[in-house]
């Protein structure tokens, strides 16, 4: 398993002057070690989204390099995302999947099929140029500066291990009823 923090300081130093668009998994420790923070797009509650906002970004902007740094469970959240990123084709594309194997940001509940499914073979089937998994730093670190010279979309699967942070409670189904009632004043 990769440090989640090792993982991210490594995409950092390889970025030079990408776009990053992060969320929930990894947006709180991507925040804290970004070196380049006025080229981030930081995606917070807004699980399953970040694929699709950085594949517009991508289009959008298709002479700087744009890596998207998502959950294992935002993903699943949003899997329709890899065949519509695939089907663009974006050159400039690179999608991190931090897996740990749960929904960390909303307490760690454990992702289903986690010990069945394979990112990279998903991204494979959706049509990605190129697609990796990794559970062992050097290797991901000897092949990342190859990754970011690559045309994609390109997708990476990084298989981590948390560091120390601490992860957002888990709301029991009546905390979550109240705070929908409040929102919504709901009687």
């Amino acid at each position: 398993m990769i440090p989640s923090l090792d993982a991210l300081k490594a995409i950092d130093e390889f970025r030079r002057d990408a776009l990053v668009v992060a969320t929930m998994t990894g947006l709180e420790e991507w925040q804290n070690i970004s070196g380049n923070p006025g080229r981030d797009v930081p995606l917070d509650d807004m699980m399953g989204k970040a694929s699709s906002f950085a594949l517009g970004l991508a289009l959008a902007q298709p002479d700087h390099k744009v890596a998207v740094i998502d959950g294992d469970g935002s993903l699943l959240s949003n899997l329709g995302s890899l065949v519509t990123i695939a089907n663009s084709a974006p050159p400039n594309l690179i999608h991190f999947v931090l897996q740990d194997n749960m929904y960390f940001s909303t307490g760690s509940a454990p992702i289903p099929g986690a010990d069945k499914l394979s990112f990279k073979g998903l991204a494979l089937s959706a049509g990605y140029s190129m697609s990796y998994e990794f559970d062992d730093f050097e290797e991901f670190i000897t092949n990342l500066e190859d990754i970011f010279q690559q045309e994609g979309p390109i997708f990476v699967c990084l298989k981590i291990q948390r560091n120390g942070i601490p992860q957002s409670p888990h709301r029991t189904f009546e905390e979550a009823r109240e705070q929908l009632k409040e929102l919504f004043k709901i009687t």
